[in-house]
């Protein structure tokens, strides 16, 4: 008989070779109950089992066996049933809670849907932020030119903000938008993981003003004073000695740049550098030049007249915005939802539907051949394909959406 130490290491070596099988029949059990059944098999009986084929007669009462701890390798034989029993164990938790995150129907937009890790999530004014960033190098898109150092450089260190409850994907879309608008990419293509790592491939701007205008429009360039914070995508209206040419700010500077006004904010320790804001070059006013997109027919006046006066055209109060920030104080949310058929809800009236008192969301529109139906009444019948807006909790909205969908 060897020595108490080297048994026990032949125990675990002889535990670890026969546990093997033992701790994969261990997961797929629990697993497979778990995942198609919604139970969990108890952990005792899986380990009796993945004792039993590791071919100790008896199983557990193997233990009190007086053959077995009588005999010369009773050491080694107990340490191998106890590290097939904790292998087991641990199969057995890991296919458990496995089961439970595992998508019930697994598809790439199912891969594609989790959100971020709590752990880079962080609360700004009572809500939740996650803050991207970029690692490693910012690839040039294959097929177009290198992009320029400088861009580079702005999209490695630079911040990006965004809800933490968005879905990788869409996380993804928002930040190729952000990173189109503010540096005007030709194209770029973002993927993040649930650590908030953003992976960055980016082309550079195709062109330079032609890019902008729309068809059927041209540029036309004017001098005139101009209104302090005037900046591209405003919708103006240029007044000359014969005409009123309604346009779209491409591009404005001011003939004299003052230094930009430094916001009041909190001090900040040596060394540290203070959050930039959101690039938005706007005009600081007076005398200059604004360049606009106008209609074909409006142009001629506009490359007559040797001055234009600028009135910037109202577009209105975003009260989308308010709305969506009303429903997240209320912990709601809103969702499009396309249901398929044979879903409960197929050629049901929406007053029979009962969506509300059955899933607890409320329809605020649906999406007819003829157009949109804003707070539908309840003789609305709702027909596979198509779309609905909900609103509800997270909760809810996934809930209603597995059941539709």
């Amino acid at each position: 008989m060897a020595a108490l130490p080297v048994e026990i290491l032949l125990g675990i070596y002889l535990g670890l070779l026969v546990g093997i099988i033992p701790a994969l029949v261990s997961w797929g059990l629990a697993f497979t109950f778990r995942y198609f059944a919604g139970v969990t098999v108890p952990a005792f009986g899986v380990a009796v089992l993945a004792i039993a084929l590791a071919g100790i007669n008896g199983g557990l009462l193997a233990l009190a066996d007086r053959s077995i701890t009588a005999s010369p390798n009773a050491e080694r034989i107990v340490v191998a049933i106890l590290v097939v029993s904790m292998g087991s164990m641990y199969a057995h938790s890991k296919g458990d809670s496995m089961a439970v995150d595992f998508p019930k129907r697994l598809t790439l937009k199912s891969l594609r849907s989790k959100t971020l890790s709590n752990d880079v999530v962080e609360f700004v004014g009572g809500s939740r932020e996650v803050r991207l960033r970029v690692v490693g190098e910012v690839a040039d898109m294959e097929g177009y030119p290198p992009l320029p150092e400088p861009f580079r450089a702005e999209i490695r260190g630079g911040e990006w903000t965004f809800p933490a409850d968005l879905r990788l994907d869409e996380l993804e879309g928002r930040m190729e938008e952000r990173l189109k608008t503010e540096f005007d990419l030709g194209d770029v293509s973002v993927t993040v993981d649930q650590q908030g790592r953003a992976t960055v491939v980016a082309a550079p701007p195709f062109s330079g003003l032609s890019k902008r205008i729309e068809d059927g429009r041209h540029a036309v360039s004017v001098d005139a004073l101009l209104p302090t914070g005037l900046a591209r995508g405003d919708e103006v209206t240029l007044l000359t000695a014969d005409a009123q040419v309604r346009g779209t700010v491409v591009s404005a500077r001011s003939a004299t740049a003052t230094a930009p006004v430094e916001p009041d904010g909190p001090e900040v320790e040596d060394g540290e550098k203070p959050p930039q804001p959101v690039r938005a070059p706007t005009t600081d006013g007076g005398e200059g030049r604004l360049t606009a997109a106008v209609n074909r027919t409006d142009a001629q006046p506009l490359l007559r007249a040797p001055r234009a006066k600028v009135v910037v055209e109202s577009r209105g109060t975003r009260r989308e915005y308010e709305l969506v920030s009303l429903l997240r104080r209320a912990d709601m949310r809103f969702r499009r939802v396309t249901p398929h058929s044979g879903s409960p809800i197929d050629g049901v009236a929406l007053g029979n539907a009962a969506v509300r008192e059955t899933h607890g969301v409320a329809v605020f529109a649906v999406r007819k051949p003829g157009g949109w139906r804003i707070a539908p009444d309840d003789a609305t019948e709702l027909v596979a394909g198509e779309q609905l807006f909900v609103v509800g909790t997270r909760t809810n909205l996934d809930a209603f959406e597995e059941a539709v969908a």
